[in-house]
């Protein structure tokens, strides 16, 4: 069982009984009686249980300090047979998280239980109770506490069930139950009804899972991302009303008002997934200083955290400044998001760039390599234009635009398709050369502090599109592990070279094959997400990483986050 310790390991205890001290005696009787105390010594020893190491992602370590942080980010196969411990939340943004209560363990003055709380529905003996207490903190309060948090992406929708509950002067965090569907509402732009029907199958789930004595109190929230802030005000706005409506009409969930089911601000949604990871490593959360002592705890280190969608990209971490430089702090800005979180105040620096997501990044290299491409010599041929941003020799039918705009170009990566060919195309798109207003900046002229000055060594987590494309590519005993900025550029290389490439790096692999084949654009993936953390944000190509999707179990992203700020407001059941 993993639980969280002060300093933010997690450790696991197997207890039970050591050898014991073996009485010695001069006669014959006493000897015997030393033999046997032998014989049971031993017997105890080998089939006893005793102390363990903690096994982080499938590997036995020693709980030391913040040096493991990294390892407890699992990808959605990590240790499912380590149950996750409650992570105790404050009431709202702000409040300190005390240690999560503890269960009734007396089994004798000889014995130490192993507690597994559960993970999931399908081993939680009662879903509406909770296995930590049989009363809640408060009596004005409810034992368990639900929320439904859907996110309506540009590619898809995803609705986390979570699960909380009241034992402590906190709300504490118990587990997730994950589902998602595609395509996302955006795709149904024309249609708003067909829009929020296509929410039943997600909503569907929670009346599932969530008891129905609970459902009433149960608050629901819809934040939709850069899919449908890309549509224009007046159909994303129709669109949100009908799945307002919807839910309201056909689902008893307590949904508080229609702000709760709006475009969410792009600095909100990458403040809420930083909060999410940093919460989740136990980075932020509150003091774990025991009661009585005096000592200002230290603030620990927090990770930058960096979110690829499909049609924004957002960067958030805690900048450190050196105080005796005046010059040197943060502007004043949209970027400054003030942050007070487990009773400690932050200050972060945030920003969302729509239109660089993943698959707009894609767009628009492809609109300018269409550009650039030479007219076509014989109209009555079909016209194939070489994309050096597809692997090569591969070939692939491209679609621009959306709705009655799109239009399908033939694209072919022939001889030319290859990582420095791509490289240039993608840095023209970057915009690095764009004019910076207030100095320094990243790219496309956004105000940003520089990390090398900044963020010099704090850890990095890669999140959403990063995982998914760099994951299948890496060894599967890499894949816990850090790596380096330079490595995915080396991947890109390899996916960009073309199907003879690919056999000889990953002809063993199968199932990075199988995700290779028939996809030749992810050579422009790759090119851009390298040129995204070296060329954007200027990381070192020997600065380290670590990609992550779950972190016991719990996904990762601006979920977490928001459902917290949700469940900390003042919830008035509708009855």
């Amino acid at each position: 069982m993993f639980s969280g310790r002060s300093g933010g390991n997690y450790e696991r205890l197997e207890g039970g009984h050591g050898p014991g001290r073996p009485v010695t005696g001069r006669n014959f009787a006493w000897k015997k009686f030393a033999i046997g105390a032998v014989v049971l010594t031993a017997l105890v020893y080998f089939f006893g249980p005793r102390e363990t190491p903690t096994v982080f992602g499938g590997k036995k370590t020693a709980s030391s300090g913040n040096d493991h942080y990294y390892d407890v980010i699992t990808s959605p196969h990590g240790d499912s047979h380590h149950p996750t411990p409650p992570h105790n939340v404050g009431q709202g943004i702000g409040q300190e998280r005390p240690p999560p209560p503890k269960p009734d363990t007396n089994t004798g003055d000889n014995e130490l239980s192993t507690f597994k709380p559960p993970t999931s529905p399908a081993d939680d003996p009662d879903l509406s109770k909770t296995v930590h207490c049989t009363t809640p903190y408060k009596p004005n309060l409810p034992l368990v506490q639900y929320a439904l948090m859907i996110d309506a992406g540009s590619t898809g929708s995803r609705i986390h069930i979570y699960k909380f509950n009241n034992c402590g002067p906190s709300v504490a965090y118990e587990y997730e139950v994950f589902k998602n569907r595609q395509p996302g509402l955006s795709y149904y732009k024309s249609s708003p009804q067909q829009a929020a029907e296509s929410l039943d199958e997600l909503m569907d789930e929670a009346v599932k899972v969530v008891p129905k004595n609970l459902w009433k109190c149960t608050p629901v929230a819809v934040k939709a991302t850069a899919g449908l802030r890309l549509l224009g005000e007046e159909q994303s706005k129709q669109v949100l009303e009908a799945v307002a409506n919807r839910l309201r009409e056909k689902y008893e969930f307590y949904l508080r008002s229609n702000e709760d089911v709006a475009i969410m601000d792009g600095k909100d949604e990458g403040v809420f997934a930083w909060i999410t990871a940093n919460y989740l490593l136990h980075t932020i959360g509150g003091s774990t200083v025991p009661p009585g002592n005096q000592r200002i705890p230290e603030k620990k280190p927090t990770f930058a955290v960096l979110d690829l969608g499909g049609a924004s990209t957002q960067i958030v971490f805690e900048p450190v400044f050196n105080e005796k430089r005046p010059d040197s702090m943060l502007e004043d800005g949209e970027h400054k998001y003030d942050l007070t979180f487990g009773g400690e105040k932050r200050v972060l620096y945030q920003h969302s760039y729509l239109g660089y997501g993943l698959k707009q990044a894609r767009e628009h290299v492809h609109k300018l390599v269409e550009f650039l491409a030479p007219e076509q010599k014989d109209p009555s041929k079909k016209r194939v234009i070489a994309n050096p941003c597809l692997a090569s020799g591969t070939k692939d039918d491209v679609k621009i635009g959306e709705g009655d705009d799109q239009r399908t170009l033939s694209m072919d990566g022939a001889d030319i398709g290859g990582f420095e060919g791509c490289s240039r195309f993608v840095q023209l798109v970057m915009a690095k050369d764009a004019i910076c207003e207030v100095k320094p900046c990243s790219f496309n002229g956004v105000y940003q502090p520089n990390l090398m000055d900044t963020f010099p060594t704090g850890k990095i987590l890669l999140l959403s599109y990063f995982y998914d494309r760099i994951n299948p590519l890496l060894p599967v005993d890499q894949r816990d592990k850090l790596l380096t900025i330079s490595s995915i550029a080396d991947l890109a290389k390899d996916v960009c070279a073309g199907p003879t490439s690919w056999a000889k790096r990953w002809g063993s692999d199968e199932a990075a094959m199988k995700e290779l084949e028939g996809r030749p654009v992810w050579c422009l993936d790759l090119t851009f997400q390298y040129t995204l953390l070296r060329l954007g944000y200027e990381f070192g190509d020997d600065r380290q990483a670590k990609i992550g999707k779950k972190i016991d179990g719990t996904e990762l992203g601006w979920c977490l986050g928001a459902t917290l700020a949700m469940i900390g407001a003042d919830l008035t059941c509708r009855v």
